[in-house]
């Protein structure tokens, strides 16, 4: 699969829209397609966009249905269901990906004073926004001068001029250590900032395969099949050979410039709104596309549109995947509320073995690689209520959580700079996080006795239920 075949599949199913109509790159698009999110409506292309001939689509992620369909899964699954499926990919047998010499990524080359990125219908997506941003549903590409292991991230990516694009790169990040090895060495890094391709590019992270040495082969062994590479021909990194536009240059650790602010996934605008903050650039020496290409974007913003779905997924997994590696016993499912911005809320259900295995299980979550970057909150509930049955959670919260029973407060935790919640004056660094046992004691001997519905008669229910007319 690559972007193409991924449109052509929602097309196939009534959920994607071609919009014709002439688009404003600036602040318009991106409100049609935030007001569309929020109502969970179709995936967009936007096919006249003022000043270009290029599309642009917009709510790739937007539904757990079009989650679905680029984990090649049952359209029909949930969030949880979807996670469990994901998380059993570490038990599958290795593809790698595989080189080739040629690609419709190579359709077109541009070097040195005809590389212009303003040749790309960029939005600005928010009225604050500090400039147009090529890259919110984008991954780049870059190479450990130490290990040699080839490491695929996803980072906003401004355009600061015809040339330059800013990388959001958080600081203890992997690309962050990787940079600081070349500036340690005198060097630039190179990189390759990469649009489509198989859309599986963006989660490659969130799996952990066994003998991979990259996201690709974790995206070739999710497929079963290779992914296609073919390499830049300044940097000699990997790239999609069906990706749809490719960034090739180097970004000097000793050259920051200033970039921000942006209309972050949180609902709100970090500090840089009153001071933009300097960080690493990507300088563009080449770029590749492919003939009328696709730039796929996310609107990013308030919650919930594609960008939440896609962050809770991808924490769900890498959570879920851990807690398995960590063999914490009883694990039924794993939820990470996109509402919470796809970050700092995570609910987890439990089969409960022993006393204390709720204790266990949130000090877990808050201990693993996943949880320990952002979370604020954790809820653990019984195995008959599902992570991602919200009604059933509140139900829980409700009856069987007693606030001075199952309340613990843990002081310090690492958090994201961009949480709002943590104020000007505050370490941005450093939250506090809240853990909420909402399960029935397993050492009660005597629990509450549960209203419940006869299974006998539920199933009769079931086989007369045309003949009540309800369907």
């Amino acid at each position: 699969m690559d972007l193409r075949d991924y449109i052509a599949a929602c097309e196939r199913i009534g959920d994607l829209k071609r919009i014709k109509a002439e688009v404003d790159w600036d602040l318009e698009l991106s409100h049609i397609a935030k007001l569309v999110e929020e109502k969970q409506g179709p995936a967009l292309l936007f096919e006249n966009v003022k000043g270009y001939k290029s599309p642009v689509l917009t709510g790739a992620f937007a539904t757990t249905k079009r989650l679905a369909m680029i984990l090649g899964k049952d359209p029909s699954l949930s969030m949880v269901e979807l996670t469990k499926e994901w998380v059993a990919v570490s038990n599958e047998k290795l593809v790698q990906a595989a080189e080739v010499k040629e690609g419709p990524i190579f359709e077109n080359v541009l070097d040195g004073d005809k590389v212009n990125i303003f040749n790309f219908p960029s939005p600005k997506f928010y009225e604050m926004d500090g400039s147009r941003y090529f890259g919110t549903a984008v991954f780049m590409v870059i190479q450990d001068p130490e290990s040699g292991r080839i490491n695929l991230g996803t980072y906003r990516m401004a355009v600061l001029d015809e040339k330059t694009v800013g990388v959001q790169i958080l600081k203890g990040k992997t690309a962050d250590r990787i940079l600081k090895k070349y500036g340690k060495a005198g060097k630039k890094m190179p990189a390759c900032a990469i649009i489509g391709g198989d859309p599986l590019h963006i989660m490659a992270g969130a799996a952990t395969v066994p003998g991979a040495k990259s996201g690709y082969d974790v995206v070739s062994t999710l497929r079963g099949e290779p992914v296609e590479l073919v390499k830049g021909e300044r940097t000699g990194l990997p790239i999609p050979a069906r990706a749809e536009i490719v960034l090739e240059g180097e970004i000097d650790p000793e050259r920051l410039r200033e970039e921000g602010p942006f209309g972050e996934y949180t609902g709100y605008y970090t500090d840089e709104i009153f001071k933009p903050i300097p960080k690493p650039a990507l300088d563009v020496k080449r770029v590749y596309f492919r003939n009328n290409p696709i730039l796929w974007v996310t609107t990013v913003g308030r919650p919930v549109g594609d960008q939440h779905m896609l962050y809770a997924f991808v924490r769900n997994a890498s959570l879920w995947t851990e807690l398995v590696q960590m063999k914490i016993p009883g694990i039924k499912s794993v939820y990470t509320l996109p509402e919470a911005a796809g970050r700092f809320w995570v609910v987890v259900s439990i089969q409960q073995m022993y006393p204390g295995h709720p204790d266990q299980v949130a000090a877990a979550v808050i201990a693993s690689n996943t949880g320990t970057y952002g979370v604020k909150g954790v809820i653990i509930v019984d195995e008959d209520i599902d992570a991602d049955d919200l009604p059933r959670v509140w139900w829980a919260l409700g009856t069987r959580y007693n606030p001075q029973r199952g309340t613990q407060i843990i002081n310090r935790g690492r958090s994201t700079p961009l949480d709002p919640s943590i104020g000007p004056d505050e370490n941005k660094f450093i939250t506090s996080r809240i853990i909420l046992d909402a399960c029935i004691p397993f050492e009660w001997k005597q629990k509450p006795p549960e209203v419940r519905l006869s299974d006998a008669v539920v199933a009769k229910i079931k086989e007369r239920w045309q003949e009540f007319g309800l369907d």
